[in-house]
């Protein structure tokens, strides 16, 4: 008998998944499914990214309602268009053969009117982001008073871009005696809260560790120096010729600007962020689908509901600021039970990120070397050879220039002929990636530089004797230049004598600490999280009166706090700058850094920064230590 069949899904539903490939439930489904059958509960689902949570909650639905009515009775919340899309899609298919099952997405980017017109001739359920789905509830053009079951589906992300306050006036048009079901990858206090105050005794169901990452998905970073990360990214790239990547940035600048900098070098690459029109986006996705692209260069949000099978690695260009969306970036791969690689660029200042992760995914990280040139070479030659020998042949088609080709091709051996062909592509490689140096570095050797660095920066940037640092927090959280004080000493475990001034910022600080005791800040902060944000210190590379600010005292071209990593500068190796942009171009690809260091401090979340609670309203300050 047919695993779904017992669960107690219908027939008709179970000869449409089957035909998607459905042959047993996942873990989530398996435990979540009986339970939601029942319609009796209030229910927290905590399960990783690609796990099935789609069917977990939409098989059920199809059950429990009446497709004879063309009322809303089941409203789907979730927080991208993409995913809103996917969702609805994957219900139609789902509901194949089950007559009168009308779904409609709702979601912004897309005409309102037809969205509307559908409503209009009548829907059992509605998928929708919160945005668009507020706009038809002011233009009252729906009617939620029959709706039986809401679904918050990737819980956690819809707060991390601010839907709060959208949620709240939603889930205020719904009835009070609808049952809620609330899928999501991590259990942040904020989504507890929502169980808490939406919620009467849910059902909590976790598949895993909460907050921990797909057991199928390997974990490796490389240990580079800033300057170095583009021609490291492009080394593994290379070093990785069936690659089918997602590759996460901080911020728009940099997912565009990196992605213009592959296309300009040859790579099959494109952007998706916030700032491209729906239109522009689904030619991205569509290329993508169709493996038009071998890279799409992302932003955390515009990557949300991404759902493309057999993703091989997920490249972290830039490590995120939430450890929560290093657990939804990863997700990208290894899904429906399928293995993948999520590797990570890093620095020596941010190797306590790579801990911190490691404790919140519960596994190891294991540290990879970037691929020395000779490496890249090899791989690509025998992914050469791959290629010729697994070419599919017409042969009616070649048949008729058989004859001159041969005639061409007389006075060359077998031998001559395979070294000719497999030459084609491999001889770039080779220039490219002759005398190429040595990207890695050892932990020590980057702490002693970062040494040299600090003891730089102390002559040129903080008052005599002391040390300049940044921390990411600021007045959003709710610090004043007291709270501040207190807060590092006590995880410093240092006096406030050892304090010099405090530069309290919107959302983040620089402050100066004596020189003896920077090493027990750096220690003192290890693993700190502050309302589930780690805490992360740095020393600070601004300089007084100097560049242009950007956005908090950033530097144009610098890292955060104004502090440079990387730019368009390098030593001119053979006529191609090593370390930027300039230089001899081969074959349209170069060895060099990329000017990507470019994060912007000022775009936490549409919510402005602040950490509020479910209704909106500022929290309350409590001890900050």
């Amino acid at each position: 008998m047919n695993p779904f069949l017992e669960l107690g899904i219908r027939e008709e539903v179970v000869n449409a998944i089957s035909e998607l490939g459905f042959e047993k439930p996942s873990e989530i489904q398996e435990k979540a499914i009986p339970v939601l059958l029942t319609g009796n509960d209030d229910f927290v689902g905590l399960a990783q990214t690609g796990t099935g949570k789609t069917a977990a909650f939409g098989l059920p639905l199809l059950e429990q309602l009446d497709f004879s009515q063309k009322h809303p009775q089941a409203l789907i919340l979730c927080p991208t268009r993409e995913l809103c899309l996917q969702i609805s899609k994957d219900l139609e298919k789902f509901a194949k053969y089950v007559d009168n099952v009308h779904v409609v997405a709702v979601y912004g980017g897309a005409n309102i009117s037809d969205q509307l017109r559908q409503i209009r001739r009548g829907v059992q359920i509605v998928v929708a982001t919160p945005g668009r789905m507020l706009d038809i509830i002011g233009r009252n053009a729906i009617d939620f008073s029959n709706v039986k079951y809401v679904v918050l589906d990737e819980a956690d992300e819809m707060l991390n871009m601010g839907f709060k306050e959208d949620i709240n006036n939603i889930l205020s048009e719904t009835p009070d005696e609808k049952k809620t079901w609330l899928f999501s990858a991590t259990m942040p206090a904020e989504v507890r809260r929502i169980a808490k105050n939406y919620m009467t005794d849910p059902v909590e169901l976790t598949v895993g560790t909460k907050n921990t990452g797909n057991a199928n998905i390997e974990h490796h970073y490389y240990l580079i120096k800033a300057k170095d990360k583009y021609a490291a990214f492009k080394r593994i790239v290379d070093s990785n010729p069936d690659i089918f990547g997602i590759v996460f940035c901080r911020t728009k600048i940099e997912t565009q600007d990196i992605a213009e900098a592959l296309i300009k070098d040859g790579y099959n690459a494109d952007s998706l962020h916030g700032d491209l029109s729906q239109q522009q986006r689904d030619k991205v996705m569509k290329r993508y689908r169709d493996r038009s692209l071998q890279l799409l260069i992302a932003t955390d949000v515009a990557a949300r509901g991404i759902d493309v099978s057999d993703v091989t690695h997920v490249i972290n260009f830039s490590l995120p600021d939430e450890t929560e969306n290093y657990t939804h970036r990863s997700g990208r791969t290894a899904r429906a039970g399928k293995t993948g690689i999520s590797l990570s660029l890093v620095n020596v200042k941010e190797l306590s990120k790579i801990r911190h992760l490691e404790k919140i995914i519960g596994k190891p990280f294991e540290k990879k070397q970037v691929p020395q040139g000779a490496e890249v070479c090899e791989k690509q030659l025998f992914s050469i050879v791959k290629k010729i020998e697994n070419v599919e042949v017409n042969d009616e088609q070649i048949s008729p220039f058989l004859p001159a080709i041969m005639e061409n091709l007389e006075s060359l051996s077998k031998e001559d002929i395979i070294k000719r062909f497999a030459s084609l592509e491999f001889n770039r490689f080779l220039d490219y990636y002759k005398n190429a140096p040595d990207l890695n570095i050892e932990a020590r050797d980057g702490g002693r530089e970062d040494r040299g660095d600090r003891r730089d920066g102390r002559s040129r940037e903080g008052s005599k004797g002391y040390t300049r640092l940044f921390m990411n927090l600021g007045s959003v959280d709710e610090f004043s230049r007291g709270d501040m004080l207190g807060f590092i000493c006590n995880n410093a475990n240092i006096s406030g004598k050892s304090i010099g001034k405090i530069d309290l910022k919107g959302v983040f600080t620089f402050f100066e600490v004596q020189d003896a005791e920077v090493e027990k800040v750096f220690q003192g902060f290890q693993g700190v999280d502050y309302n589930g944000r780690q805490v992360r210190i740095e020393v600070s590379g601004e300089t007084r009166g100097e560049g242009r600010s950007d956005r908090g005292g950033r530097s144009r071209g610098g890292d955060r706090g104004g502090r440079r990593e990387g730019g368009y500068r390098g030593g001119d190796r053979g006529g191609r700058r090593e370390g930027g942009y300039g230089g001899g171009e081969r074959s349209g690809r170069r060895e060099g850094g990329f000017s990507g260091e470019r994060r912007d401090r000022g775009e936490r979340s549409s919510n402005g920064g602040g950490f509020r609670d479910f209704s909106g309203k500022r929290k309350e300050s409590k001890s900050k230590y």
